[in-house]
């Protein structure tokens, strides 16, 4: 009698997960994580990620210890793994979620489908998200999506555990990878993701329509559930549950005297960030070349001409002499999180104002992102880019943001000390400061701040017609009709 493999990726707990219960009610269990070398070497992969893995996977065992069992981790790549435990202890069954990964994964994933039918094992994937394969058509997509959600979560099934080595967990010395430098990313682990997700329906949430707009104030109206729902410690499928658990329990209480009417609207938006995440993640299921290749072809070649490896420098480090983006990539650089306008400003302000192309700066943010989601992220960075054909074009004003979401100044001046004795009135453009001023508080634009990279104006103007320049052509409206019907986000069929 053979073992039955629950190979663990982005699903690191054990309630709701539909392959453990599967694999378990068949045989003697092995839940196999893999440290995989290839994945850690690749350019999206960060010593924070790896930091939150392995948090998740010691909060596992310590779950496991209680049903008599533990995770069995291996180093290497996935193929060799599995065969290596094929010939010393038989597969008779390999389960796991379906994952929509990058290409690297993808290729990983094919090279294992090929390896089983080989060795006449079978792999049962099974959806995690809200995400479908094959999708033959966007129609429907939503109302699938709901049907999906609600559907009965599993319990935690008794486990019978193989008598398989263990091993250990690895770390980045394991991988031949850097230590993470965002010392204050969110911890991982499934306890803390019930801890953000209750606290969230509770009390956090209440104010989170407004609050998600702000890098002040979105760092605790948030929800904070993003690198618990990438990696899998806290399902989908329950968030969407509690989460309408919350709002029948707050009106309920419509009535009440002292019930905050803010929560109904928060909710609202937040459940429907729920589909957005899904949404997202199903373009990449459905094209995995958006991780590589403009989902519009048109626009092939326009940022080409315009690569300028410096400013790409200045942009990676906070150095570009606008407050609000330099910031905002301090503050990722310590924490690993930001709320999602900044995270669009950012991507807007090194595809416009400096025109690189998306791709290097995309590889450069998903190492910074802790939550790194693939599927949302190269969509994403498609989008705030200008490169999908029909999106509206949003090119971010820094000084705007500066005066909409932190108009005191508390994230710049803790993100950028350069500026903390800088007046209110010249935060948003420190180089507008008179001479004497600067002097006076000790940050003298050019010497110990940075005077922009480019002129605002300058650069949001010839970003704008560079862009239109290719999207009025005839070849990209019509294949705009075409990404539309593949990816459009739509309720109803489109006539």
């Amino acid at each position: 009698m053979g073992i039955q493999v629950v190979w663990l990726k982005r699903d690191l707990r054990l309630a709701d997960h539909r392959p453990l219960v599967e694999a378990a009610s068949r045989g003697a269990l092995v839940l196999l994580y893999i440290y995989e070398p290839s994945i850690a070497a690749a350019p999206d992969y960060d010593g924070c990620h790896l930091e939150f893995v392995n948090q998740s996977l010691e909060c596992l065992d310590a779950e496991l210890a209680e049903h008599l069992g533990g995770v069995t981790y291996r180093l290497g790549e996935a193929v060799d793994v599995l065969a290596r435990l094929h010939e010393a202890h038989g597969i008779d069954g390999l389960w796991s979620h379906e994952e929509t990964g990058n290409a690297l994964t993808y290729e990983r994933d094919k090279a294992v489908k090929r390896w089983c039918r080989a060795n006449n094992i079978p792999w049962t994937e099974i959806p995690q998200f809200g995400v479908f394969r094959p999708l033959a058509g966007r129609d429907g997509w939503a109302k699938r999506w709901d049907a999906f959600m609600s559907e009965r979560m599993v319990s935690v099934p008794s486990m019978k555990f193989a008598d398989v080595p263990h091993e250990g967990r690895r770390d980045v010395a394991d991988l031949g990878i850097e230590v993470s430098t965002k010392h204050s990313a969110q911890v991982g682990g499934r306890e803390n993701g019930l801890i953000m997700l209750d606290g969230f329906l509770t009390e956090r949430g209440v104010n989170y329509r407004a609050d998600m707009s702000s890098p002040v104030e979105g760092w605790e109206g948030c929800s904070r559930l993003s690198p618990h729902l990438a990696y899998g410690t806290v399902s989908m499928r329950e968030t969407y549950q509690a989460t309408k658990q919350a709002v029948d329990a707050w009106r309920a209480r419509s009535k009440d005297v002292d019930i905050d009417k803010r929560w109904f609207g928060s909710l609202s938006s937040f459940e429907g960030r729920l589909h957005w995440h899904c949404h997202f993640m199903q373009k990449l299921e459905d094209q995995p070349s958006i991780e590589y290749q403009n989902m519009a072809r048109a626009y092939d070649g326009m940022r080409d001409p315009y690569w300028n490896q410096e400013w790409f420098e200045r942009w990676c480090a906070g150095q570009t002499g606008y407050p609000m983006v330099d910031a905002c990539m301090r503050c990722l650089h310590e924490t690993g999180w930001l709320n999602f306008r900044m995270r669009a400003m950012l991507v807007s302000f090194a595809s416009y104002h400096l025109f690189l192309d998306w791709r290097p700066t995309s590889r450069y943010l998903a190492r910074q992102f802790v939550d790194y989601e693939p599927g949302i992220h190269y969509s994403q960075f498609q989008m705030q880019s200008g490169v999908t054909g029909i999106n509206t074009l949003r090119i971010y004003s820094p000084a705007k943001q500066v005066e909409d979401q932190d108009p005191e100044g508390l994230f710049i001046r803790k993100w950028v000390p350069e500026l903390e004795s800088v007046p209110k009135a010249y935060l948003a453009n420190p180089e507008t400061m008179p001479g004497l001023t600067q002097l006076e508080v000790g940050c003298v634009i050019g010497k110990h701040y940075p005077a922009p990279i480019v002129d605002h104006k300058t650069a949001y103007k010839t970003a704008r017609d560079r862009v239109w320049e290719v999207r009025k052509t005839p070849a990209a409206k019509a294949e705009a009709k075409l990404v539309y019907e593949k990816h459009g986000s739509r309720k109803k069929p489109r006539n």
